[in-house]
Order: C-alpha cells, then structure tokens, then sequence
C-alpha cells in the first residue's frame, strides 16, 4: 500500500534503441553513427509530443556513457545507465528551455561547459522545448554549439522547429519524428495491456490510438486512466466515450440521417437529447465534423483503405455506405464546411447552444435541391429554351410596332457605350450586336390559349413564321406580292444589315416552296446574296416562309421576261417632303462599299440610342429631306431614324 504508484506512460518508457516504437529511420541513423564512432557535437530532435524525443535523447546519452560502450545496447546495469535511468545523472544535464530561457541561464550553461565529465565518456546537455530560449540567450550559445569543448554534446529536443533561429539549427544535425502509426500504437497498447492485465477490446484500442493523435504517451496515458474502469465486462468504445465526453457513433449516425434526409425537425430532437447528455457545443460539433469525413472516405476511397483511414468496423462501413449513396461528393463538402464554420462561431460566442442549433438546422437544409446532377439539368433545360408544360404557349406580338428592328430597339434600356471603332471592327460589331437582340426578343410574346403545350425547344425561326402567319390574312401561294412582304419581314428579322443591301436593290420572280427566284439589279451585289453568309440568310428565310429546309433560291440579275412585284406595290408610300429652298441638288451614284457604311453607322445608332416604348403610331416618311439619296431615306425609313444637323 506504500508503495509510490508508477504511471504506465513512465513504466514503460523506452530503455533502448529497438524498444522504440516507430522512428525507424532515426534508431538506424543513430546505431550506425554508434558502430561507426561518427558522433556529432550537436543534434536537433523536432516532431509532434509524444513521438519520442526525450526518450531518444536519454537513450542515446545512455548508449554513449555506459561502462561498456559505445554501444548501441546499453547494458543498463553500469552505474551511469543507473543514474540515466533514475534521471539523477552527474553528467547528463536536463534543462527545460521553457523555464530557463534568459540569457543569464545561458550564461550559466556557458560556465559549467568548460569543466570535464565527472566519471562518464561524454558530458551530454539534453535541452527539452528549446524553441523557448528567448533571441539573446541563442546567440550566447551559437559560438559554443558550432565549437564545443570536447567531450561535450547537445541534444536539442523541440516540437516547433520554425522557431528556432537558423543559425543554431545550420550547426545540428537535425531528426524528424513522424507521427506515430495507429497500427503501432494499438500493437503497443495491447502489449501493455497484457502485462498489466486490463481486459479491454480491440476496437477500444483503436479508439484511443485515434484519440493520440499519433502520439504514444497520450496513448499510454489514456489507457492508464481506462485501466480504473476494468471489472467483469471488457472495457468498450462505449465506456470511452463517456469518459472522453464523445457521442458514440450510434448516436451521430441516426443525426446524420436525419441530416441527409433534410428532417430539420427530427435533427433538433435528437440534438435535444445529445446536449441534455452533457455534451458541449464544440464537441458536439467536432464529432459531427468526424463523422462526416469518414462519410466522405467512404464515398471517394476504395474498399481496401476504408478501413485503415477511418479505423470503423465493418458493420459501421456499411452504414456509411447507405447514408453517401444518397448524397453527392459535393453536398457532403458543404456540410462539412459549414460545421467548420459553426465550430468557430461557437468559440467565439457567448451563447454557444443558439450557434448549436441554427448550426443543425442550416445543414438539415443543405442536402435539399443541391444535387449536382439535377442543377445541371435544370440548366441544360434554361439552355435549350425549353418551356414548362404547365405555361400557356407564348406567341410573339408584333401588333404594336412599326416593325421587328422597333421592337428590339424598344428592348433596348441602356445605351451602350461609346467607342471608336475602325471600320471593320463596326460592321462585325454592329451584326454581332443586332443579331444578339433580335433573338433575344424572339422570346418577347403574350399568351393567347390557356391551354398546355407539350415542352418543346421554342426556335427562333418557328416563333417568327408563326407570328406571320397570325398576323396576315391566308393568302394563296399565287399572290407573289404577299409572300414577298412575309419574306421581306423574316429577312428583317433575322439581319437587318442584309435587309439594308437586299431590299432596295432586289425583286421577287417566282416564290414557291419548289423554288424562289429573285433578281438584283446591281451587279456588285449579285456576288453578295449568290454565295456566303447572306444567301444563307435567305435560303433559311424561305425555310421559314414554307415550313421546309433546304430551299432552292436563285439570285440572279433582271431578266426582260420577269414580273417583278415591288414592295410599294403592297405598301403605296407617302409622298416625300420637298425642302422649300431652291431645286434639289442632283443624286450622285451611290457604291457598295458607301451603301454598307451608311448601313452599318445606321444600325450602330439604333443600338447606341436608347428607345422609349409610347404608345405613339409608326413615323411616316414626312421626314425626308430633298437632297438626300434614297438609300439614305430608306435606311432611315428601316431604323426610324431622323437627320440632325
């Protein structure tokens, strides 16, 4: 009953090299400059707590001192391996940097170097946390750690290597320790176990190697404070998290149910009863976030390292497996980054249950309407224009402006800027940006029937040959005048930079679904609407007209045996207005090249200009001025455009 109780953790301290756990790399490093009598003056052990370092440090010292030695198996018998041992050595010095960080202690340091080992081979100055020496007591060690006295060695021990200065680290040689495997751990731990008799399960051994942290002293510890808990039954993960204040996984398993199946409710009440429990906010968080990292493994990784990451059994991987088949990779992500931001919410708060809550109620949440896979369809609809079925069809409406270009000019709410444009940046501009408006108010409409539609991608052409053909009287394929103004109205709408060229210079021959002949009477514009871009503007606007595709139209200059039909024959115009000074000046010929110009600076206009829808009548041509060319008339004619002086 006397007797002074030994914590497990210093029991079974390592007395040799090979007793180490883990560090292999280090105890071989170490061992052959042992056998090889290549001892440096200086060494710097870093790594996370409870990897070994002091151990180490000691042992090496041991190794180093013993009667028998060097040797890398000490007999720990000597009167030096004794006294390291019993930690009361004559000539290994322990220092903690943490309490002795003056440069007055250094100083001290400084002063005992110079005196020779007592009764042992080397004097050994093990400096545990030397990160905590203060910036002048490291500079009163650099000169005596680059050349020390002889016989004297210093092992620096740290967990924070970034803070030591780097002269001092330039004069060691340096010794990472790794973390130490959950494997590793769990087979040390039952090694103790069996020696000291606690009746404890496999998988609460793994609980408290995850616990550690890959450290073995918090492992040791833990199972030491467990070890009070032995009795009939073996001790569980169960018993565990009680102690530790964790949720078992039971518990956390029947929350994230509720959590992927966005039952906010039923989350909270179960929530209820885990805080009641004396759970604190944080952890309560902290093993949610837990939970849902392993539910990500599970959904990404492959069976073979499932369970070597998460260290579950496999009854608890295959619940795993059938809460992340029905979540995405990503929604799992958001959750997680939301705990994440909870857990700090609820560190800085002063009401951490209300953080708590709204914490469980936002993730309830997340996983509803999130899917990757069903936004991307809901987009790939948006995309395709696809109208709901339970929308009446939507017609265009044309019935209160002067033309398709008025009703994208009316579309129109800001202006764009203005720039300075060369003049065949503006000619692809000017298309560009008129044909970017026209579709877009190919979508413009009112509803007629209130009757369901089957959900069907809405074409820009369909809309525009149905709104022509509900606007105009049926008329018989023989009246070419009709069809022309149809035709003339799909050109408009689909370009009006080619409607620009075509109207004023060309005139319908034949128009039938078999074939469409019409003629140009300016020969620079034959090669034009014969080829490229622009017949294929009229070859889909006769696919229009006729509800086909691949119309057979000839471009063609006048011939004497054509019955041209003019668009004023259809439409008769108001005279023009004759400025009241003197005669008009004479037309000049106009070219091609001025044509498209006045063409192009006339569409830029009416994108730059912002229109005001009113309710006023289309403007007559009252405001032609003489001295003008008709082109000029009929493009302000197109654009309800004016002359400003």
């Amino acid at each position: 009953m006397n007797e002074k109780y030994i914590p497990l953790y210093r029991k079974y301290r390592p007395q040799r090299l090979e007793e180490i756990v883990g560090q292999e790399h280090i105890k071989k490093a170490l061992a052959n400059a042992i056998s090889m009598n290549r001892i440096s003056h200086a060494y710097l052990f870093t790594g996370p707590r409870g990897t070994g370092k002091t151990s180490t440090a000691r042992i090496f010292a041991k190794s180093l001192n013993c009667e028998k030695g060097p040797t890398i198996t000490p007999c720990g018998e000597c009167t030096n391996c004794v006294d390291i041992t019993n930690s009361v050595p004559m000539d290994v010095i322990e220092i903690d940097a943490a309490s002795n960080r003056k440069v007055e202690d250094a100083q001290n340091i400084l002063e005992k170097v110079m005196y020779a080992p007592v009764n042992s081979r080397y004097k050994i100055y093990i400096i545990d946390e030397v990160h905590m020496l203060s910036t002048t007591a490291f500079n009163a060690l650099l000169k005596t750690l680059e050349e020390p006295p002889e016989n004297v060695i210093f092992i620096l021990a740290t967990t924070e290597a970034h803070k030591v200065l780097d002269t001092i680290k330039s004069r060691c040689q340096r010794f990472d320790f790794r973390r130490i495997t959950t494997d590793d751990i769990v087979k040390h731990l039952r090694y103790i176990s069996d020696k000291e008799g606690i009746n404890i399960e496999d998988d609460a051994l793994f609980t408290i190697a995850k616990n550690s942290a890959g450290g073995m002293r918090d492992s040791i510890a833990l199972l030491d404070q467990l070890s009070i808990l032995d009795g009939k039954e073996a001790i569980s993960t169960d018993d565990i998290n009680n102690l530790l204040g964790r949720i078992s996984f039971d518990v956390l398993n029947s929350l994230a149910a509720e959590i992927v199946n966005s039952n906010a409710e039923k989350s909270l009440e179960i929530l209820e009863k885990i805080y009641n429990s004396g759970n604190d906010p944080s952890q309560i968080l902290s093993n949610l976030l837990d939970y849902m990292k392993n539910l990500l493994i599970v959904k990404n990784c492959s069976q073979d390292i499932i369970f070597e990451l998460t260290q579950l059994n496999e009854a608890q991987i295959t619940e795993l497996k059938k809460q992340s088949d029905k979540l995405e990779t990503q929604q799992i992500t958001m959750i997680i980054d939301k705990i994440s931001s909870y857990i700090k919410e609820i560190k800085l708060s002063n009401n951490p249950r209300l953080w708590l809550e709204v914490g469980i109620i936002d993730i309830s949440n997340l996983t509803e309407n999130t899917k990757l896979s069903d936004l991307q369809n809901r987009i790939i609809k948006l995309e395709q224009g696809k109208v709901s079925s339970n929308l009446p069809p939507v017609r265009p409406n044309f019935s209160n402006v002067s033309s398709p270009i008025a009703a994208v000019n009316k579309s129109i709410e800001k202006p764009v800027p203005q720039v300075l444009y060369q003049k065949t940046e503006i000619k692809e501009e000017v298309k560009h940006v008129k044909e970017e408006k026209i579709s877009e108010n190919s979508n413009e409409s009112k509803p007629v029937e209130n009757k369901p539609v089957e959900e069907k991608p809405v074409q820009n052409s369909q809309v525009v040959s149905s709104a022509i053909q509900n606007s105009t009287p049926a008329d018989s394929d023989s009246d070419i005048s009709a069809l022309w103004d149809k035709l003339l109205q799909i050109i408009t709408s689909m370009s009006a930079p080619t409607m620009a060229l075509f109207k004023p210079f060309a005139n319908p021959v034949k128009i039938t679904p078999e074939e469409t002949i019409i003629s140009i009477k300016n020969e620079q514009l034959l090669g034009k609407f014969s080829s490229g871009n622009k017949k294929e503007v009229l070859i889909s606007a006769v696919d229009t007209l006729f509800s086909q595709s691949g119309s057979n139209v000839v471009v063609r200059l006048p011939e004497p045996s054509d019955e041209q039909v003019k668009a004023s024959q259809t439409k008769p115009s108001q005279p023009k207005k004759v400025a009241s000074s003197s005669t008009p000046r004479p037309i000049k010929p106009v070219t091609v090249d001025e044509i498209e110009e006045e063409e192009l600076m006339a569409a830029k206009s009416s994108v730059d200009e912002p229109v005001t829808q009113t309710s006023t009548p289309a403007p007559t041509k009252a405001h032609h001025i003489a001295g003008h060319s008709d082109q000029v008339n009929m493009v302000m004619d197109l654009f309800d455009g004016k002359i400003i002086d």
